[in-house]
């Protein structure tokens, strides 16, 4: 007895595809997907905690802050009161006068000789307005002083000793003034930074 033979039909709309490789990477693909949308929301609840914590520190300034603003319209209701002006005006004057014992005027004027041209007179100079500086050890001064020359090119080579010495600083020509009839000088006025070293 003869058999029949064996058909195989495809009843398949399409051809047989490998979707195992496929399905490996789009597996692959949601794993990578889903660990970065972990990483996101984590960087995003830090950042969030982060944001609460600068906040809640920026309204501890803020209230601070208040505080001392408030204490600083006391204080100057205080020193705003008729009565208390004189005491004010009396203790900035004894702390100008302190300030202004602090500087030697002897080591002013000995300085001064070390930087001024034999050409150059020195005609005043202005009590000096003295700053806290950090080192406790010298006093920073700002002279305003006036010189004269007979030659405006002695004035220059003075502001460039000023620039050039440890003890002044870069020196601003604040105004000038010509030779007159009584006065045959060049007259400048000078204003320059001065560290006094005790």
């Amino acid at each position: 007895m003869m058999g029949n033979p064996v058909m195989t039909i495809n009843l398949a709309s399409e051809p047989f595809r490998r979707e195992r490789a496929r399905n490996a990477a789009l597996v692959t693909a949601c794993t990578i997907l889903t660990i970065s949308l972990i990483v996101f929301i984590s960087l995003a609840f830090r950042e969030r905690g982060r944001a609460a914590k600068l906040r809640k520190e920026i309204e501890v300034q803020r209230v601070e802050l208040a505080k001392y603003q408030r204490s600083q319209a006391r204080f100057r209701s205080v020193l705003g009161k008729p009565e208390n002006a004189d005491v004010f005006s009396e203790s900035a004057f004894l702390n100008q006068l302190i300030a202004r014992r602090a500087v030697s005027w002897t080591m002013v004027f000995d300085d001064l000789q070390t930087v001024l041209p034999y050409d150059v007179r020195l005609v005043s100079v202005r009590l000096p307005q003295v700053a806290a500086g950090d080192d406790p050890s010298s006093n920073h001064i700002q002279l305003d002083m006036f010189v004269g020359a007979e030659k405006q090119e002695a004035v220059v080579e003075l502001l460039n000793r000023l620039e050039k010495s440890p003890r002044f600083g870069s020196a601003a020509l604040v105004s000038q003034q010509p030779p007159a009839q009584n006065e045959p000088y060049f007259r400048y006025r000078i204003s320059v930074p001065y560290v006094q070293k005790f």
